[in-house]
């Protein structure tokens, strides 16, 4: 079903909606869950909290891409989900992984992040379109998806030795074009 209709049918408090959502993109949502959640589990329950957010949501939004509005409604429950789960028991795991290896890149907390926040989105955005696609894919396979550095070897035929080279020198030319825009690493 195009997902101009199923945004129609959220918009009409159709039930269907939810069902079409499920069988479109279901596996899309529950692949973002799991790969930073890392439990089937609590993957599922950030899926099901999706649907239920995206219902309290459409309306009064009207979604200009809807898989990008599941993927950053899932991606963010799924952070919190996470965030929660590992609050008193700090380990290893895909996303400190992650985490860790921007966080040379980002400004620090400290920064009047309210502000800075619209800012940096943009800029990272801009950084992104810069780039040339297969490098694009790869970070945002790594940082928005929170891929396994295997995975994303696999999906862009490559070895892990070379995804890892390539995120290096990524976060490298990252960190000098946000040093350039004046933020503060």
């Amino acid at each position: 079903m195009d997902d101009q209709i199923i945004i129609q049918h959220y918009w009409d408090r159709n039930e269907i909606a939810l069902t079409e959502t499920s069988e479109k993109y279901g596996s899309y949502c529950s692949s973002i869950a799991e790969n930073i959640v890392n439990n089937a589990e609590d993957a599922q329950e950030c899926v099901n909290d999706t649907y239920l957010k995206v219902w309290n949501e459409i309306p009064p939004q009207w979604p200009k891409v809807f898989q990008a509005f599941l993927g950053k409604i899932v991606r963010n429950l799924a952070y919190d989900c996470y965030r929660r789960k590992n609050a008193e028991k700090r380990g290893g795991g895909q996303i400190c992984a992650v985490f860790d290896e921007l966080a040379e890149c980002l400004p620090d907390k400290s920064a009047e992040i309210e502000c800075e926040r619209k800012e940096l989105s943009l800029a990272l955005n801009s950084f992104l379109l810069e780039l040339p696609e297969r490098n694009r894919k790869i970070m945002v396979m790594r940082y928005w998806y929170a891929d396994s550095i295997k995975t994303i070897a696999l999906t862009m035929n490559m070895t892990e030795n070379s995804v890892v080279a390539v995120l290096n020198r990524l976060r490298q030319k990252l960190q000098k074009y946000l040093n350039e825009r004046g933020f503060r690493l």
